[in-house]
């Protein structure tokens, strides 16, 4: 019987073991799509304990604490940090076969050294101790860090943010990058006209213009797309439901924007022409620039209107949708690279159905210009686990190549979160193990190897290329 978390957690040959031991585990960690904070990253936020580092926007945990009965009070309310810890280590033990049971255990061990496991029996003691070692100066936000090996996080960042964080992290010498990167979906968010048209305001104000018209809103947001590119921008984001690809013409889109502007209400075909224009623009506009695009697909947000009501947005109430994706990314991709404008691309997928969809498309517009030019990203959010990452792992190996994919993402609020790279390194180590031991890949231990590697980091370094 193998120990809990050991040193060969997850790799379950001793093929496995040499891959991730000699190829994988010591590499440093590309980052390109988190949630952090840039303002604790500038200014080295020292944390007051671990509720605070740990707890503090983590919906994963909070929807577990939910199911196991815990009141409101001791996830988003008002209660004590160490209280809310408390409840959480009243839950943990009921997480069994949950991926946050290893997530916890292994940040719990990475960042701390703690190998006790977390429950009541073991809260008060592990609270106090993370508590003396986040007091320490190398427990500071760029101490977690620096700890992981970190070489570059980009945050998410709205096209208004003014990345003065950015411009002052980027004066300073670390062992680390902190890049921006632009996610524009409130821009084009046509579904609350109201909400949209606020933030049209919001924008005329950062690039002190009028906006009348939609070409004036363009160039306003392209004003703002060059901004980003100026203080070290390379990457673009989206999170939609499904990709839009209506056909679409100028005269349409202005009309349009000009019920936007006099807050109208958009027939359903005029909100989806809308979003499908604005997604082109960008596309173009990441081409121009040479940047790499991200679209994340599938969630559907904001179940629990009454919880909506109470908590807003990203506290926790979005799950898998079953959107239909195929077609409309087929004819999106096609349209750009059509007019030879379309750049690198990740797609992510959040439902599990639609993996062999998403490995199969990427194939239809990798033309040999660039190595995994089109990507079929990471597991993501509700499948960032085991079987979720061995699925996607799997089904890009059966329809495309796994040796050219850009490795693991946080996709995290956390600083604590990193672990995630090695749990990813660790899935794919023990793949590649397997079926050598099985005699299914030759035991070329030093090809494998490199393979390994560049999944691990050398494809990211280089597609990126920060």
């Amino acid at each position: 019987m193998k120990t809990f978390l050991d040193d060969n957690f997850l790799l379950n040959s001793k093929t496995a073991e040499t891959l991730y031991h000699q190829f994988s585990k010591s590499l440093p960690i590309i980052d390109y799509h988190n949630h952090l904070i840039p303002e604790q990253i500038v200014n080295d936020t020292q944390f007051e304990n671990i509720s605070q580092v740990w707890l503090n926007g983590d919906h994963y945990k909070w929807r577990a604490m939910r199911a196991n009965g815990v009141n409101e009070k001791y996830i988003t309310g008002d209660a004590s940090d160490k209280d809310k810890f408390l409840k959480w280590a009243e839950t943990v033990p009921y997480t069994l076969r949950n991926p946050l049971y290893h997530w916890t255990h292994l940040e719990l061990q990475r960042y701390f050294g703690i190998k006790d496991l977390l429950s009541p029996k073991t809260a008060e003691k592990i609270y106090e101790e993370t508590a003396a070692k986040l007091a320490e100066p190398g427990y500071s936000v760029r101490g977690l860090l620096e700890m992981m090996n970190v070489e570059v996080v980009c945050t998410t960042d709205d096209p208004i943010d003014s990345l003065n964080f950015h411009q002052q992290f980027a004066q300073e010498q670390e062992s680390f990058k902190m890049l921006p990167a632009f996610r524009p979906d409130k821009a084009m968010n046509s579904d609350d006209v109201e909400a949209l048209n606020a933030y049209i305001d919001q924008v005329e104000a950062v690039t002190n213009t009028s906006i009348g018209s939609f070409s004036a809103y363009l160039d306003a947001l392209k004003a703002r797309h060059d901004f980003f590119a100026e203080n070290g921008c390379s990457v673009s984001d989206h999170g939609l439901e499904q990709i839009y690809a209506e056909d679409y013409t100028d005269q349409e889109i202005s009309a349009i924007f000009e019920k936007i502007r006099a807050n109208q209400t958009l027939t359903h075909s005029e909100n989806l022409k809308f979003k499908s224009a604005m997604l082109v623009q960008f596309a173009e506009w990441d081409h121009e620039k040479g940047w790499v695009q991200q679209y994340h697909l599938g969630a559907l947000r904001n179940n629990n209107a009454r919880m909506l009501r109470v908590n807003g947005p990203d506290t926790g109430w979005d799950s898998i949708g079953d959107f239909s994706q195929a077609r409309a990314l087929s004819k999106f991709l096609n349209r750009l690279d059509n007019e030879d404008r379309l750049t690198k691309t990740i797609l992510y997928n959040l439902n599990p159905a639609d993996n062999e969809l998403i490995a199969t498309m990427i194939g239809n517009f990798n033309d040999g210009s660039i190595k995994g030019k089109i990507q079929f990203g990471s597991a993501w959010w509700f499948l960032d686990q085991k079987d979720g990452m061995t699925k996607q792992l799997n089904a890009l190996s059966n329809m495309g190549l796994l040796s050219r994919l850009v490795g693991m993402l946080t996709d995290s609020r956390s600083f604590l979160s990193f672990p995630r790279h090695e749990y990813f390194r660790r899935l794919v180590c023990d793949i590649f193990g397997e079926d050598v031991e099985k005699g299914e890949l030759p035991n070329d231990v030093e090809w494998i190897g490199k393979i390994v590697s560049d999944i691990s980091y050398h494809n990211a370094k280089e597609y990126f290329n920060f």
